[in-house]
């Protein structure tokens, strides 16, 4: 395609044809996770994951002749940002557009989406992080080391300058007492602990045990070759206990959060600016910005206008026209991703119409996927069949997803008015609609999906503000929504998402569908080591999320995060150790590397 979308295809290309051939060497690819709580939605599609399901890739980087750089296999991660010849300085106040704000920045009792987290990164460290091939590694921590059966994972913090622990904010230090604080705060929380409780013994039998100062040890339900993994996101996020304990008492403190990050809180206007500044006695160096400010601005459009006007250094979106518009601006640097999440079409399976497959089935033969990949993708977006892009490893070439079928819906809708009259109107089945908003294109994408399923099924609206969408997701009072989520850095963080066990009345398998033999296959593959056999395993549980007829599988999201030319450094972090960390996963990014300059 040349013309009117020649730079971003160019883009594009490099992405893909590196990934291409790294995949075909072989190279690793862990997936990246998070810790498992509900994320939101970005410009166009509802979410949830985000640490616990949330992701980017295995990604090292490798540069064309344009200065654009790739990363290989399923985590590819490609930019245009510059390598910089300069050398760092300190100074300037980084200006982050975000597409809306947060509830809450506390990690053990809000419920972080992209937004929440990319604010987080900036004042919380986690126990581990992913490096540039998609390995966790250790952070704040000093060392994991596992028990000979994988259920027992035991952590070792670092000591910090004084031997009692890194430093938090607050002047208290990060040692295994801590460690406990931000454990039982999380399970005991009614909806950050769904994604954790399913997964460990309770408190009583034995979930956590202190075994000195400094180190402390994880005892799981399920053996797991990848703890580390479940760290590096939302639950590895360490806050001060006395901060934690304070916000309990007094909510309005989830506003003023306390970690050990290179950044600290100053200032925070809801729905306006959120103001953190330099921590000047930082445990892993010194950030080169004094401050960031991270800005709420919904409309995408306004966004863009703002970062080109200079009024923003930095915004992320997966809004398919703005990233048009940023990757064919000169002076615009952006890092392109869609090997994280999927966005889909999600039917719960657990009420009425939709506890009958055929129902599923229908909805799923009529919806027109090629026309809504392209007005809402234009084009460049791609589509999905499954969770995995195809460099991935763990994608099934044997799984697509089907849709644009109309002629098959008919029968079987038939077939269930028949059975269930009382589903039914005029022999269509009843059914809602939910998704996220006021949002223009998410209207247009109801009507979309409306005039295609309308020969087969009577379709109410109910467009509902984001947390309420979020809300009623979680406990099931929906019948298909418009979503976005999975996409874990290591796969085995969407198992929160998936087994039976996370099926409850506050539910994070969403389309509360509890199949035991997708289980077995989930906690095979989360305790081999094996990657041959993972790879494996992962294939086989797209063929039963095909099978299943719960999510429709639309397109692969692309995630941008643009950065005007002054911005230099993003992706030079590193692990204590010196480590070149992964610098973005699913929209959200990393600031103790970053500098500005006056160009």
């Amino acid at each position: 395609m040349v013309g009117k979308h020649r730079a971003l295809w160019r883009l594009l290309a490099v992405l893909l044809a590196f990934s291409l051939i790294a995949a075909a060497c072989g190279g690793d690819d862990d997936d990246a996770a998070d810790d498992g709580t509900t994320e939101a939605t970005d410009d166009s599609d509802s979410s949830s994951s985000d640490d616990g399901a949330s992701n980017d890739d295995d990604g090292a980087a490798a540069s064309d002749d344009d200065g654009a750089a790739a990363s290989d296999d399923d985590g590819a991660i490609q930019t245009e940002e510059e390598e910089s010849t300069e050398e760092a300085v300190e100074g300037g106040t980084l200006r982050f557009g975000l597409q809306a704000d947060s509830d809450g920045i506390n990690p053990v009792t809000s419920s972080f989406s992209v937004v929440g987290l990319s604010m987080a990164n900036a004042v919380f460290d986690t126990y581990a992080a992913y490096d540039e091939e998609g390995n966790a590694v250790p952070y704040l921590a000093e060392s994991f080391e596992p028990s000979e059966d994988l259920r027992s994972w035991t952590m070792r913090l670092r000591p910090g300058a004084t031997g009692q622990g890194i430093e938090f904010h607050d002047g208290t230090f990060l040692n295994a007492e801590a460690v406990r604080v931000n454990f039982e705060t999380v399970l005991a929380d009614p909806l950050v602990g769904i994604a954790v409780q399913p997964f460990y013994p309770s408190l009583e039998d034995g979930a956590f045990e202190i075994i000195d100062d400094l180190t402390v040890r994880f005892n799981l339900l399920d053996a797991h070759a990848r703890f580390p993994a479940l760290v590096t996101g939302q639950l590895g996020m360490a806050a001060s206990p006395a901060w934690i304990a304070a916000a309990l008492e007094d909510p309005t403190l989830n506003q003023q959060p306390v970690g050990t990050g290179p950044f600290v809180f100053d200032s925070r206007s809801q729905d306006s600016v959120t103001r953190f500044v330099r921590n000047e006695n930082w445990w892993n160096g010194r950030a080169n910005l004094d401050a960031i400010e991270f800005v709420p601005v919904t409309d995408p459009d306004v966004r863009v206008q703002l970062l080109l006007e200079g009024e923003l250094d930095v915004l992320n979106t997966t809004n398919t026209p703005s990233i048009e518009v940023l990757a064919e601006t000169d002076g615009v640097q952006n890092l392109l991703d869609d090997t994280g999440e999927e966005s889909f079409i999600m039917i719960n399976s657990a009420s009425p119409p939709f506890d009958d497959i055929r129902a599923r089935q229908a909805l799923t033969f009529a919806t027109p996927r090629e026309t809504y990949n392209t007005l809402f993708g234009l084009g460049i977006n791609r589509l999905a069949n499954q969770q995995y892009t195809p460099e991935s490893r763990f994608y099934n070439p044997d799984v697509v997803q089907e849709a644009d079928m109309p002629e098959l819906a008919g029968p079987l809708v038939e077939a269930h008015c028949a059975e269930f009259p009382d589903n039914c109107t005029d022999g269509r089945i009843d059914m809602e609609l939910q998704y996220s908003g006021p949002s223009v294109v998410q209207t247009r994408i109801a009507e979309l999906f409306d005039e295609a399923w309308s020969p087969f099924f009577n379709v109410e609206f109910q467009e509902l503000p984001e947390d309420q969408h979020i809300n009623e997701t979680v406990f099931g009072t929906y019948d298909v929504v418009t979503w976005r989520q999975f996409g874990a850095v290591d796969p085995a963080g969407d198992n929160v998402w998936l087994l039976c066990r996370t099926v409850g009345p506050l539910s994070l398998n969403f389309p509360r569908l509890c199949d035991e033999e997708r289980d077995e296959l989930l906690i095979e593959a989360w305790a081999t080591e094996d990657e041959d056999a993972r790879a494996g395993l992962y294939q086989e549980l797209q063929v039963k999320l095909n099978q299943d007829y719960v999510y429709i599988f639309l397109q692969h999201s692309l995630w941008d995060i643009a950065l005007n030319e002054n911005v230099k450094s993003l992706c030079d972090r590193t692990s204590p150790e010196g480590v070149p960390l992964r610098c973005a996963i699913n929209g959200r990014t990393f600031y103790d590397s970053v500098f500005l300059t006056d160009s």
